[in-house]
C-alpha cells in the first residue's frame, strides 16, 4: 500500500569544488563559468539569475522580486536578503473601492505592481559577497539576450498568453515561436549592459524607471525609485530532523517552511517515504502550520512569534495518526524560479526570484521589453487588514527559500522551489525525504509529491474557501489513495511529472562532497558542477 518508486531521469551529480542548480542548463552553466573564474557563490547565483531573466521571462525577470539566504563559513547564522519591492507613494485603498474592486486586480494594473526589487537584490548580493566585476558576472546574460538563445518548450508554450500584449515582439518576429527557435532580446541586453557599466541609476532612474513611472500614472514617483528595494534582514530558524533549518522572515511565508518542519519533527515519521502514514503526517503538519496564514502574514508580522514552540505545540498535538484534522489551508501556482549555488569555499546561496503569476501583470515596458510582476496581488483590499494595500508597503510574499546547516553551523543543504502557497509544502517533503528517509537529491526530487488545492483558484486566492480544499496527488497511486481516503483526505490527482508540483532544486553537502540535482519536471533544467 505504498506510492510507486520513482524513475530518476536526472540523477544526483557530485563535485568537490562548486555547483549550481536551476531550471535552465544555460543559467547553471553561466553560474559555474563564473565559479571557474574565481567568482563566489553569490556571483554564480547572480549570473544564473540574470540568464534566467533573459531565457525564462515567463517565470522571472528584472521586473520582479528576489529573496536570498547566504551561508558564509564561520558566521553564526546565514545572511538574509529581502529584495521584495514596495508599493508606490500613490497607492491608496480608496481607489480600489471607487473602481468597485473587492480584491486586488490581477493583470495590467499598476496597483498590483510594487516597484521591482530584483536588480536591487543583485546589487546588494554583489556589493556584499561578489568577487568578480559585475560586467563579468552579467556577461553571459548580456550575450544570450543580444545574440539569442534557443527558447525552451515551457517558454514557447507560455507565449500563447502574450497574444495581443504590447511590446512582446521579441517572441513573435517569425510568428509563434517553436521549441528551439533562436530568440533575441536586444533591448533587455542593452539594459543589462548599462546596469553592468553604469550601476543602479541606469536602471531605476533610466529607461526602465521612466517607463514604470509613466505606466503607473501617479502610482510611483521618481523619489520612490531612488530608494533601494533591498534590505538585509534577520533570518528565522528551527531545529528539526537533527538539523538547523533557516528561512526568511515576514513578509515572506518562510515561517511556514520552518513551522511545518518543527511540527513534523514531533510526529515520529516513518522512515519509509512510500508509507501512506508518511504522506498523511506531512500533509497534516502543513495543514496545521498554514491554516491561519491570511490573518498572520504581513510586512510587520513577528516571525519569531510565528515559529515559537508554544504556538506550534498545540498544532502538533492536534494531529492524529488515524484521521485528518479539519483546518483550512490552500495553494497557489505562481511562476517563479528557484536556484542555488555553492563555491569551493563553501559559501552557499539559496535564491528565489519571481513574476508572481505567469508573465506577471502582462505588462511589457516599451523601451526595455521588460515584463512587470504582479506580486501586489498579495495585498488585501480591506483597509482594516494588516496586509492592506497602501503606500510604500510590501505585500505578503509566497517566496520562501531554505538553507540547512548541521548543528555545528556547517552548510548541509540548499533547498527551494517555485509553487506559490505550495512552496512550504514541497520544501517539507524534500527536507523529510533527505533527512528522515535518507534519499539522495535526485531521488527526492523525482519522487511523487502532493499539494493542497482549491476547486476555483486563480492561483492566489485558494485560501478563500477552505471547505473546497483537497489533497492533490501527483501521478496514479491506487493503493496509496485508498489508504489516504480512509484517513479522511479528500483527494484528486494530476499526471506525473507535472510542473504544478513545483520546480525544485537541491544541493547537499556531506563529508566534503557536494551532491545536487535539478528539477526533473522541467525539460531544460540542469545541474552544473566543476
Amino acid at each position: 500500500m505504498t506510492a510507486k518508486t520513482p524513475s530518476v531521469p536526472f540523477k544526483s551529480r557530485s563535485s568537490r569544488n562548486g555547483m549550481v542548480c536551476s531550471i535552465d542548463h544555460l543559467a547553471s552553466g553561466a553560474g559555474v563559468a563564473v565559479l571557474r573564474k574565481g567568482g563566489s557563490a553569490a556571483d554564480a547565483a547572480i549570473a544564473a539569475s540574470a540568464v534566467l531573466a533573459v531565457t525564462s521571462q515567463h517565470m522571472c525577470g528584472v521586473g520582479g522580486d528576489l529573496w536570498a539566504l547566504v551561508h558564509v563559513p564561520g558566521e553564526p547564522k546565514p545572511f538574509a536578503l529581502n529584495a521584495s519591492g514596495h508599493s508606490g507613494s500613490g497607492a491608496e485603498t480608496g481607489s480600489l473601492h471607487r473602481d468597485g474592486l473587492l480584491e486586488m486586480p490581477f493583470h495590467k494594473d499598476p496597483r498590483s505592481i510594487p516597484i521591482p526589487g530584483c536588480v536591487d537584490g543583485w546589487l546588494a548580493l554583489h556589493n556584499r559577497f561578489g568577487r568578480l566585476p559585475l560586467q563579468e558576472v552579467l556577461s553571459d546574460a548580456i550575450h544570450l539576450a543580444i545574440e539569442g538563445f534557443p527558447i525552451s518548450a515551457e517558454c514557447a508554450q507560455a507565449t500563447k498568453l502574450l497574444v495581443d500584449i504590447n511590446n512582446t515582439e521579441d517572441y513573435f518576429s517569425g510568428g509563434p515561436p517553436q521549441v528551439g527557435q533562436i530568440i533575441r532580446r536586444a533591448k533587455l541586453g542593452e539594459t543589462l549592459q548599462e546596469l553592468a557599466h553604469e550601476g543602479r541609476d541606469s536602471f531605476y532612474l533610466g529607461k526602465f524607471g521612466e517607463d514604470l513611472v509613466s505606466f503607473g500614472a501617479g502610482e510611483y514617483t521618481d523619489e520612490d525609485l531612488q530608494t533601494t528595494q533591498a534590505d538585509w534582514v534577520e533570518p528565522l530558524s528551527v531545529e528539526a530532523f537533527g538539523q538547523r533549518i533557516w528561512s526568511l522572515p515576514p513578509n515572506s511565508q518562510g515561517y511556514l517552511c520552518l513551522s511545518s518542519a518543527w511540527i513534523a519533527d514531533q510526529l515520529d515519521l516513518p522512515s519509509d517515504s512510500s508509507d501512506p502514514l508518511f504522506w498523511h503526517l506531512l500533509a497534516e503538519a502543513s495543514l496545521q502550520a498554514g491554516f491561519d496564514r491570511p490573518e498572520v502574514l504581513h510586512q510587520h508580522a513577528n516571525g519569531e512569534a510565528l515559529i515559537d514552540p508554544t504556538r506550534l505545540k498545540p498544532r502538533s498535538n492536534a494531529i492524529s495518526r488515524e484521521r485528518t484534522s479539519q483546518l483550512p489551508t490552500g495553494i497557489n501556482a505562481g511562476d517563479t524560479i528557484y536556484l542555488n549555488a555553492v563555491d569551493a569555499d563553501r559559501m552557499g546561496v539559496s535564491l528565489i526570484q519571481s513574476n508572481a503569476s505567469g508573465w506577471g501583470a502582462l505588462v511589457f515596458l516599451p523601451q526595455t521589453r521588460i515584463s512587470l510582476h504582479n506580486r501586489g496581488i498579495g495585498f488585501s483590499s480591506d483597509p482594516k487588514s494588516a496586509a492592506s494595500y497602501g503606500p510604500k508597503r510590501r505585500p505578503p510574499h509566497t517566496l520562501a527559500p531554505t538553507l540547512v546547516e548541521d548543528l555545528d553551523g556547517s552548510l548541509r543543504a540548499l533547498v527551494g522551489t517555485m509553487g506559490g502557497d505550495s512552496q512550504p509544502q514541497i520544501v517539507l517533503q524534500l527536507l523529510t525525504r533527505l533527512f528522515v528517509a535518507g534519499e539522495d537529491p535526485g531521488t527526492a526530487l523525482a519522487s511523487p509529491r502532493w499539494r493542497f488545492a482549491g476547486s476555483s483558484s486563480t492561483g492566489f486566492n485558494t485560501w478563500a474557501d477552505p471547505k473546497q480544499v483537497r489533497l492533490e496527488i501527483e501521478g496514479d497511486h491506487p493503493e496509496l489513495n485508498t489508504e489516504l481516503t480512509k484517513l479522511g483526505h479528500t483527494l484528486s490527482s494530476l499526471p506525473a511529472n507535472n510542473s504544478a508540483f513545483g520546480h525544485a532544486h537541491i544541493i547537499s553537502l556531506q563529508d566534503g562532497v557536494l551532491s545536487g540535482a535539478a528539477e526533473p519536471r522541467v525539460s531544460a533544467s540542469g545541474t552544473a558542477a566543476y
